[in-house]
């Protein structure tokens, strides 16, 4: 079949995302992609560890003293839901309900955004504080980790509003559905990202 091809319900393959041997080679490389990403990932992590709480002067804050727990909870939250919402858009791609699956992308776009905007108030909060980037080795090392992340959502959010926009008047068909599936991993895989950075940076900061 033809990528542009026309399709019904009954005449949707029942993995659209796989269906062509172009699809499958993307799946292939964004594996590969995965892959050094995770290898960064653990990298930052590791380098967070290892700095945690090093700071020149005995005044300034420590991870227990400077985290709001309560705020990070809901940012939590709205990233976690976020990937259910995908998760139901994918469900809508896989039965050729155009309309509806871009309707859970944006509530995921949203959710995102949402995300971030908490994030930034964050760091700004954090930056009154006297906790920069510059201020200390552990400051350092929280804004490259937290910030590195958030800008793979940044990433992950224009990815999403420009497959929207890109397809809006297409509808869906073999071309385009790989696309928008490999969004989906890609946005699961830095809500895990997340879960790690909420429970190594956040919860085991507030126990010192």
């Amino acid at each position: 079949m033809h990528a542009e091809e026309k399709f019904t319900y009954e005449t949707w393959p029942a993995e659209p995302e796989k269906s062509t041997l172009e699809a499958k080679n993307k799946f292939l490389g964004f594996w590969f992609f995965l892959g050094g990403e995770t290898v960064l990932f653990a990298s930052l992590f590791a380098t967070y560890i290892a700095l945690k709480d090093k700071v020149p002067n005995p005044s300034q804050h420590l991870a227990k003293d400077l985290f709001e727990l309560p705020l990070t909870f809901v940012a939590t939250m709205l990233l976690l839901t976020s990937s259910l919402t995908s998760v139901y858009a994918m469900y809508h791609m896989k039965n050729y309900a155009f309309k509806k699956m871009m309707l859970w992308l944006g509530i995921t776009a949203l959710l995102g955004a949402g995300f971030l905007g908490l994030e930034v108030y964050e760091f700004n909060h954090y930056v009154h504080l006297g906790h920069t980037f510059t201020s200390s080795a552990f400051g350092s090392a929280f804004y490259t980790l937290v910030g590195f992340h958030g800008g793979h959502v940044a990433f992950g959010l224009l990815w999403c509003l420009t497959l929207m926009i890109r397809n809006s008047k297409r509808g869906l068909n073999l071309y385009n559905a790989p696309k928008f599936y490999l969004f989906s991993l890609y946005w699961h895989f830095i809500d895990v990202v997340w879960v790690f950075i909420f429970t190594v940076v956040y919860l085991m900061g507030m126990v010192g």
